[in-house]
């Protein structure tokens, strides 16, 4: 089966996006981060900037620490600058591990968390802090596993939704969620019922027996149902968006162990293989395209 690489940081990468930022512009300045900040009026407020500025120019020479420093000093002097909290919040964020045990990586992980919603608090309506957070919590959410993160996570894509609803983006992580969760729940169902029986076990690709079918609608036949509408939304802005193709084709076998109708789950596992051999045909095209 065609499994997608969950990409668990923001958009491939939240050190990835400050990278960008930060190279794209090498003329980048504190008023032209994250957004627009008024200039500054006291003394602290041009320290803050400077600050700032130095820890732009320590991240792109990778030196973390260091720029971990010079941000929170920016803070520090100025809590109301959002640019500051905003690369604070990222640079913690690029250095979480995810699934990574020890304290440090969860201190990190928190550490980013909350500055994020500082800049939320500041300001509700930050797409940046709003991505940054629903990126993060889904990082955090995977290992240990804790469903409520993943919802919290998903809360912050809706949110995105709410401000800005013709990104596909958030859609697809939606998708990603509730794809998550069922497959998750798919499995352990799977196994305690393989460990109560005896003889033939049940196999991944065989339908669930009628009381466990039942047992897994109840619980996730809605999230299944929402994931699959998010992801069709997500194409549908967005035509050639292989990654929600192929998460679709994960839901809609998810779907297939809601369904009684033995016609009905063939038809749904035809749906989910016709978008692998889609998916892979605009991979191809893609592919061939001249760089």
């Amino acid at each position: 089966m065609f499994v997608p690489v969950i990409r668990v940081f923001l958009f491939h990468s939240l050190r990835f996006l400050l990278t960008v930022f930060l190279l794209a512009s090498p003329w980048l300045t504190a008023n032209r981060c994250f957004g627009q900040e008024s200039p500054p009026q006291t003394e602290e407020q041009r320290q803050a900037r400077e600050a700032l500025n130095k820890g732009v120019q320590d991240f792109k020479n990778a030196q973390y620490e260091e720029a971990t420093r010079d941000f929170l000093r920016a803070k520090q002097l100025d809590p109301k600058f959002l640019n500051a909290r905003l690369y604070l919040a990222t640079t913690y964020a690029s250095q979480h591990i995810p699934g990574a045990p020890g304290e440090e990586n969860i201190r990190i992980g928190h550490a980013a968390t909350e500055e994020f919603r500082g800049v939320l608090s500041l300001e509700p309506q930050n797409i940046s802090a709003i991505d940054g957070l629903g990126s993060l919590l889904f990082q955090m959410a995977g290992e240990p596993f804790d469903p409520d993160l993943f919802q919290e996570s998903k809360s912050y894509h809706q949110k995105h939704i709410y401000l800005r609803p013709t990104d596909p983006e958030p859609y697809y992580w939606i998708g990603v969620i509730d794809w998550t969760l069922a497959f998750r729940a798919n499995g352990l169902l799977r196994a305690q019922y393989n460990l109560s029986v005896r003889g033939r076990q049940l196999s991944e690709a065989a339908p669930l027996p009628p009381d466990l079918r039942d047992e897994y609608v109840r619980g996730y036949g809605a999230p299944i149902d929402e994931g699959i509408e998010s992801l069709n939304h997500a194409i549908s802005i967005k035509p050639d968006y292989d990654d929600a193709m192929a998460y679709l084709n994960l839901l809609y076998r998810r779907k297939a162990d809601t369904v009684a109708s033995e016609s009905e789950r063939e038809q749904l596992i035809k749906m989910a293989d016709d978008l692998i051999d889609k998916v892979k045909d605009i991979k191809q095209k893609r592919a061939e395209l001249p760089y």
